[in-house]
């Protein structure tokens, strides 16, 4: 039994993640816990190379498919090379996107049914999960303005907006349906943003 807790942000592009991350790690050093921080796809050696090729823009067509099945192969690695042993010892994991991410960018955004998707994911996760997930609800226009503001855009970035809206569709209904899960408005002052997530954090500590 893990003696540890797993904290994720999720969002889209421009959500705020890695301010939002920050908060995070401040308030579990107030509180003395030894953490490790994550993120996906990537973490270890093997599924950062994952990550380059599957957000790097390539001169074939990268099926939904094959895009999925990178997303989980990066993900086994980094649950079994990372975190499970970071929980095992009794730190804590606050990770940069986790399967939530999969659920809706390949299950909403491509379109993906439940029947491929639901498998794989049982083959790599099993029973693991996050014990909190914040995510922050952003509009596509805005996140991708924010995004677009940072720099040059990955592969995945560079989607029509009507993909990113299945993908915020498919985070609201995920969010909406477990437990778990707190959602925070993005669209807010990033002052406001990180007290609504100091709140949650608070309220998860006591």
């Amino acid at each position: 039994m893990s003696s540890g807790k797993f904290i994720v942000i999720e969002g889209l592009e421009g959500a705020g993640k890695s301010s939002a991350i920050t908060v995070v790690t401040q308030f579990l050093e107030a509180n003395n816990i030894d953490f490790v921080q994550t993120r996906e796809p990537g973490g270890t050696p093997l599924a950062e190379n994952l990550r380059t090729l599957v957000k790097s823009v390539q001169q074939e067509q990268v099926t939904a498919e094959t895009e999925l099945l990178i997303m989980y192969a990066s993900r086994s690695q980094l649950i079994h090379n990372v975190m499970r042993p970071a929980l095992e010892a009794g730190k804590w994991v606050v990770g940069d996107r986790h399967d939530m991410s999969s659920r809706a960018y390949q299950g909403g955004g491509r379109q993906i049914s439940a029947e491929l998707l639901e498998p794989i994911r049982q083959c790599v996760l099993k029973n693991f999960k996050p014990d909190l997930t914040i995510y922050l609800d952003v509009s596509p226009q805005v996140g991708l303005a924010r995004a677009q503001a940072r720099g040059e855009l990955d592969r995945i970035e560079l989607e029509q907006v009507e993909f990113f809206q299945r993908t915020r569709q498919a985070y609201l209904d995920i969010a909406h349906s477990e437990a778990n899960i707190e959602i925070v408005d993005a669209e807010q002052s990033m002052d406001k943003v990180h007290a609504d997530i100091q709140t949650i954090l608070a309220q998860y500590f006591s």
